[in-house]
């Protein structure tokens, strides 16, 4: 079937420095970590990050334990979007107009706690990137549930039968309804398509927002070799679409001609253990209504990857 090739010819494409240091303290396949070493290869060395509280604050560690090869400036949960567009306003005024200033959040700093400093930041259009790791629930800090945790969804606030009720929020409509110049959703199954996404968002001048699904093991009740599996699988079952809106445009970047059942996602992920046949049928009809809107004002560029 070719695929060993086309790892090849994937794995050629990406760029081999590496930001992101081996040794760190993320848990054994953590797509997170995974993700951002990714992103890191795309934005080069002239990067600082502002990093909230989250699974990254741990991750990216204190001197002289570092995970980064790049400045990073960490700041309190609710100002991670105003603390990033200080920073670039503050290297701009010094006359450094080429530092890319990214600020990494997780669901619970981007959907909740960090929501009015990163609306009030793209409705200024600051010239940041933002970069939401969304792994659904407050992983850092037990697994509590957050407004990106999915309908039907066990964590620590919502336990057996009392688990999620509410569907999980549109984080991209909410970015999208402050007509920024670019965002994207990601994930670490296609590494072609993150690395294009971030070196393009480079190149644009203003508000960038990358929404990039995370499987997180111990959240989600499943093994460490899964994360990048049930990444793919969550595109193939349109769960996550991967698209990009610039300018308002929608591009549709993977397209499968037929969308897998969302059993075979949620079958493997303790975490939805007690979804009963009509939970799921009602996630399936969700999942089709939204797809065919996407796919109704989209254009296609699709990638094929290994």
């Amino acid at each position: 079937m070719g695929g060993e090739p086309l790892m090849k010819q994937v794995f050629n494409d990406i760029p081999q420095e590496e930001y992101m240091l081996s040794g760190h303290t993320a848990c054994p396949g953590c797509s997170a970590a995974l993700s951002i070493r990714h992103a890191t290869k795309a934005l080069g060395k002239e990067t600082v990050f502002v990093i909230t509280a989250c699974c990254f604050s741990i991750i990216s560690g204190q001197l002289p334990l570092r995970t980064f090869e790049l400045n990073v400036f960490h700041c309190p949960f609710p100002s991670a979007a105003s603390t990033g567009s200080g920073l670039k306003r503050g290297l701009a005024a010094m006359g450094d107009t080429t530092t890319q200033v990214v600020v990494l959040a997780g669901d619970g700093g981007t959907f909740d706690i960090g929501l009015q400093g990163l609306s009030a930041a793209a409705e200024r259009n600051e010239d940041i990137i933002f970069i939401c790791y969304d792994n659904e629930a407050y992983m850092n800090t037990g697994m509590q549930r957050s407004s990106a945790t999915p309908f039907g969804s066990k964590s620590a606030t919502s336990p057996a039968p009392k688990v999620k009720e509410n569907p999980k929020k549109d984080i991209m409509k909410i970015i999208e309804a402050h007509a920024i110049p670019y965002a994207a959703t990601a994930t670490v199954a296609y590494p072609k398509d993150l690395l294009a996404k971030f070196q393009k968002a480079k190149t644009i001048k203003g508000f960038r927002f990358f929404h990039i699904l995370c499987p997180c093991p111990p959240g989600w009740g499943v093994e460490s070799d899964q994360t990048v599996e049930l990444s793919r699988l969550a595109v193939e079952t349109g769960v996550f679409p991967l698209y990009e809106v610039e300018n308002g445009e929608v591009t549709l970047n993977v397209t499968p001609q037929t969308l897998r059942p969302v059993a075979d996602y949620l079958g493997s992920q303790r975490r939805f253990s007690t979804l009963s046949a009509e939970d799921i049928s009602k996630i399936q009809a969700t999942i089709d209504r939204s797809w065919q809107a996407l796919l109704n004002r989209s254009n296609t560029a699709e990638i094929q990857e290994g």
